[in-house]
């Protein structure tokens, strides 16, 4: 039988912290019974019977469609230079990504 609480508003408010999330209680509902209606559907399927299924990773074969990688032709210094956004001492300068707490 599925229990109707699954996720509870203290571990909402644990994942929504860890995901950096500022939550309105409207939102923070919401995000506990999408929670809950997932959960279930794990429930779910745990109560199909599976027995004599063979199991399966994938439902199709992968096959690698990427070229093989080999070195090629590097650019020249004046090239990357006359490529580059802006230089700075020799080097290509580029906007910073990571933000310093």
């Amino acid at each position: 039988m599925m229990n109707p609480v699954m996720i509870d508003e203290a571990q909402v408010e644990h994942l929504a912290r860890l995901a950096r999330l500022e939550l309105t209680p409207e939102e923070r509902e919401a995000m506990r019974s999408d929670l809950n209606s997932i959960l279930g559907y794990f429930e779910q399927l745990s109560a199909v019977d599976t027995e004599g299924v063979e199991e399966m990773q994938r439902p199709v074969d992968l096959v690698n469609v990427l070229r093989d990688d080999l070195p090629g032709e590097a650019f020249t210094p004046a090239v990357v230079a006359a490529l580059a956004p802006e230089m700075q001492g020799g080097f290509v300068r580029v906007p910073r990504t990571v933000e310093a707490d």
